[in-house]
């Protein structure tokens, strides 16, 4: 067994291909310190393609026929934490501009909505309920929820809408008995809950790499970029700030997680709102 992990250390060549690699096409900046996690999080990886080191899989990486296992390896080194109705002043705020918005919305307006960096789904699954909650005829008006994230394995999660009662904490029980029912949890078969048509059908999930290319014509009144950011370096933000400007509404809203700032927010064309809440200039 020490013979086996000393085999699956990663050494420090293999370290700064993989950053180099993981920078590269998905922006994650990886700080020395990491290395430890790095290595936790991989050796599976090798463990499933049978190579005996991380030498041999850096060489995988970098073959045509390890094109498939870049997104593998992005989406072992993401971080995939999400809650409901994580910080709720953001959730007050959305509640508040729909509100404004209602009279529009009923008139023909479409309301649009980008949950970028969805994670498990928790977030576009709490502005769903929001959304119903201040006005329970949501379905019937031009409305929808696109939520993104570059993992491929937490879209799927996310689509299946079931999760653990772990995964539920946030979530008043009102509603929970409103939009969820009890279910089985397919990865671990503990109980927990599903949740119901009535916030799914509002909801769009893809997979979207927030450096690559974005797929989207039209303007979001509200986006939630939360704790997407925290992975890129200054330069990597600085480059996407003007992309998330573009594909807001003058009057839209653009939120950050707690610990992420637009510095400084007018060169990009923002305002500072209510605190991690920014707004076109």
């Amino acid at each position: 067994m020490a013979a086996r992990l000393a085999q699956t250390t990663l050494d420090p060549d293999s370290f700064r291909a993989i950053a180099e690699l993981a920078y590269r096409e998905s922006g994650l900046t990886l700080a020395d310190k990491k290395a430890t996690m790095i290595q936790s999080r991989l050796r599976h990886r090798l463990r499933a393609l049978g190579l005996p080191d991380f030498p041999s899989y850096c060489s995988y990486l970098k073959s045509d026929q390890g094109r498939q296992e870049h997104r593998h390896l992005i989406s072992a080194l993401t971080t995939n934490v999400s809650h409901f109705f994580r910080e709720r002043h953001h959730f007050d705020t959305l509640r508040a501009l729909v509100t404004q918005r209602l009279p529009a919305l009923r008139a023909g307006a479409s309301l649009r909505i980008w949950s970028a960096g969805c994670s498990n789904g928790q977030e576009p699954l709490s502005i769903a309920m929001t959304l119903l909650e201040c006005a329970p005829d949501m379905h019937g008006l031009d409305l929808r929820i696109l939520a993104t994230d570059i993992d491929p394995k937490v879209i799927a999660f996310a689509k299946r809408g079931v999760y653990s009662d772990r995964l539920m904490e946030g979530v008043p029980t009102p509603l929970r008995a409103r939009y969820f029912t009890h279910a089985i949890c397919p990865e671990t078969n503990e109980p927990g809950h599903a949740a119901g048509a009535q916030i799914r059908k509002l909801i769009r999930y893809n997979p979207l790499n927030l450096l690559a290319p974005w797929p989207m014509r039209g303007r979001f009144d509200a986006i939630f970029c939360r704790n997407v950011v925290i992975y890129f370096d200054l330069q990597t933000q600085c480059g996407l700030w003007p992309r998330m400007h573009q594909v807001l509404h003058r009057d839209g809203v653009l939120f950050l997680g707690h610990s992420e700032r637009i510095s400084p927010p007018e060169h990009f064309g923002f305002r500072v709102g209510e605190p991690t809440t920014y707004r076109p200039a």
